[in-house]
């Protein structure tokens, strides 16, 4: 069990790194990742929504209600300014349709569970984080079909039925399993989560590894524009929350934990409803791709910036 914790904690610890070295390896050399089917996608990241579960607890809803105005305003922000941000900027590029819907889906899920790890990293308001994962998350089911629904209507045909039954059955579902396992063998599970950073990178990469690799030449045949798509997205998104947080007069601990939470989404979730959701439009999971190879490591520099700021 010694050798698992240590395990899991190095990959926990150079996360960023696996998943770039994972990505690298499928989109050059994608024959090393194409036995993994993208229809496996969908149960590993229930895998990771199920690990998420199981570290929940009862009181990290406290925050919603001992702080309901933080968690609010992070829930406002996470569903008005990513998806806003993901619109623009695929107006702005003149993105293809399929690209375009990859993109806005980025921005219409909740955040993931990386935020909560690169807050702790960052010294910021780890509970304020939580709390406002765990409340998008159970948000999403209804918000992110609505406001596809509406971003994208005009562009192409959105399944909104489909996709709320899709965040049920892929996020909710193992979620709430996760959380009632852990609240009836708490002891068990506690033992448990000390190895749940090992399996959710690793499920984490399979995902990454099985939507890169199977798409490898499409990826590539966009060139640079949906790289740079994508990391401005996620920028923009850390920006736009620090700045949020500065107007309203948050302390630094907030504003790290806002800044973060709004710049890092769900982005396997992103690139799972784009596979169901939009079965003949292939390109709808590259953004959803490349997002959850960047933000990572992004998150792991802006965690290095942030930890140096103090009151």
């Amino acid at each position: 069990m010694k050798a698992l914790e240590k395990f899991s904690d190095f990959l926990g610890h150079y996360m960023a790194i696996v998943v770039l070295v994972v990505a690298a390896l499928s989109l050059f050399v994608p024959v090393t990742f194409t036995w993994i089917q993208t229809k496996w996608v969908n149960y590993l990241l229930m895998i990771v929504m199920f690990g998420m579960g199981l570290t929940l607890k009862f009181d990290d809803f406290k925050v919603v209600f001992t702080r309901p105005k933080d968690v609010i305003i992070g829930c406002l922000a996470q569903f008005i300014i990513m998806p806003l941000l993901a619109y623009a900027l695929a107006k702005v590029f003149s993105l293809e349709a399929a690209l375009m819907a990859g993109v806005v889906l980025v921005g219409t899920c909740p955040g993931g569970t990386s935020s909560n790890v690169i807050t702790y990293m960052s010294k910021g308001d780890v509970a304020l984080s939580v709390g406002m994962t765990s409340v998008n998350t159970l948000l999403a089911p209804i918000v992110t079909p609505a406001i596809t629904y509406l971003l994208l209507r005009t562009t192409i045909t959105v399944d909104a039925v489909g996709m709320f039954i899709s965040i049920v059955q892929v996020v909710v579902i193992p979620i709430v399993l996760g959380f009632i396992i852990n609240k009836q063998f708490g002891s068990f599970t506690q033992k448990l989560v000390r190895i749940l950073p090992a399996i959710s990178v690793i499920a984490i990469c399979m995902i990454v590894a099985a939507v890169v690799s199977h798409n490898a030449a499409k990826i590539l045949s966009t060139g640079l524009l949906v790289f740079a798509v994508v990391i401005l997205h996620n920028m923009l998104g850390y920006l736009s929350g620090l700045g949020l947080a500065k107007v309203l007069g948050l302390n630094v601990a907030k504003s790290k934990a806002l800044s973060v939470e709004v710049g890092m989404q769900n982005s396997g979730l992103a690139t799972t409803l784009a596979a169901t959701t939009f079965p003949t439009l292939a390109m709808a999971t590259v953004p959803g791709a490349i997002f959850s190879v960047w933000h990572n490591i992004s998150g792991a520099i802006l965690a290095n910036i942030y930890r140096k700021w103090e009151e």
